[in-house]
């Protein structure tokens, strides 16, 4: 259990910061940018669970809010070894299984996309359209850590499918689809 005695501990007022091994590194590392995209990430979402509290979405983002926390722990622990274990914890493979199961259940509603849409409609599709946008900022930070150091694959898997995730799940509460905002070329306007 985490305990949080104390907000500030000055330990970073020398531009460094603590990872799970007890190792510090620069907070402009590729891993702590990583680990704050994440944050943001989970920040939208936030947002995003405020329009949805008390439907039907709203436990599945709570769940995704979670499983961020646990792609933050896991980024912060430096390593190749990526099995879980009482003191490690990891993203595991089970993790992005569940978002596959969402996204096929939600993608039986939707008819198939037959133009581009763009991020809005309802306030809660764009709000889950934002949260999208911050997780794929999330990937490419975490794609850009793993092309450096060795990352976690059921982290990169996961942070690549929560992106799709979150643009079908726009899609359901944009009256499955049926409110999207659809691209119109330039040159048919």
């Amino acid at each position: 259990m985490v305990r949080l005695n104390r907000i500030y501990t000055r330990t970073g007022d020398d531009g460094t910061t603590g990872l799970v091994d007890g190792s510090r590194t620069a907070k402009h590392s590729p891993r702590i940018a990583a680990i704050g995209r994440v944050d943001a990430a989970n920040s939208a979402l936030g947002l995003a669970a405020a329009a949805l509290a008390g439907g039907p979405h709203a436990g599945a983002i709570h769940r995704i809010q979670n499983d961020l926390f646990d792609l933050g722990a896991d980024l912060a622990t430096p390593g190749e070894d990526f099995e879980p274990s009482e003191t490690v914890l990891r993203v595991v493979p089970a993790q992005v299984e569940w978002l596959e199961r969402e996204i096929d259940r939600h993608n039986e509603t939707l008819e198939p996309l037959k133009s581009f849409v763009l991020p809005g409609g309802s306030e809660a599709a764009a709000r889950v359209h934002v949260a999208r946008a911050a997780v794929r900022e999330a990937e490419r930070a975490v794609a850009a850590l793993a092309a450096d150091e060795p990352v976690n694959p059921a982290a990169l898997a996961y942070v690549n499918r929560l992106s799709d995730h979150l643009f079908v799940l726009a899609r359901v509460l944009n009256d499955n689809g049926a409110a999207d905002v659809k691209w119109v070329p330039g040159a048919n306007r």
